[in-house]
């Protein structure tokens, strides 16, 4: 039996303000032909995942906190206990717009990875309006900022 546990498993800080832990995938000890899944600990007040889309179905289920969803042209708040269908291709944006950390899980197929976590470590990640469409009016902004180090595992 393998077994992926989040006390055991650093993640990845991105420039965005998020911690990932992969919990099928990536660096997991799990791995899948047909999904990936994780943990993402968002920031208080502003952390994200920026604006992005992929190739994958994916679900961001939003387990604790306050999150604004960009999804498309719509824009909406998510609070713990909801979940959001994100269709392949259409660009989306979650922001923890409150005072305290926000989690979430995704889960998205087929499994692979996602470029967006290259390019925001790169601070190469097309930019809303410029580079990919705009954010629906009214958003909180994407977050592009380049990395100032190279971001490394981080312990618990």
């Amino acid at each position: 039996m393998i077994i992926a546990d989040l006390a055991q498993i650093a993640g990845r800080v991105y420039p965005a303000r998020r911690r990932t832990q992969n919990l099928v995938g990536g660096m997991s000890p799990i791995q899948a032909l047909d999904f990936s899944m994780g943990n993402v600990t968002l920031e208080p007040n502003g952390g994200q995942v920026p604006w992005h889309n992929q190739v994958q179905e994916e679900i961001y289920f939003l387990i604790e906190g306050t999150a604004e969803m960009c999804l498309g042209e719509e824009r909406t708040v998510l609070r713990s206990g909801q979940a959001v269908y994100i269709p392949s291709g259409v660009f989306h944006q979650l922001t923890n717009i409150g005072d305290a950390a926000c989690r979430m899980v995704y889960c998205y197929g087929p499994a692979g990875d996602v470029a967006h976590w290259r390019q925001e470590l790169e601070g190469t990640l097309p930019k809303a309006g410029i580079d990919a469409p705009p954010l629906p009016e009214g958003a909180r902004p994407q977050c592009t900022d380049k990395p100032t180090e190279k971001p490394t595992e981080k312990p618990k």
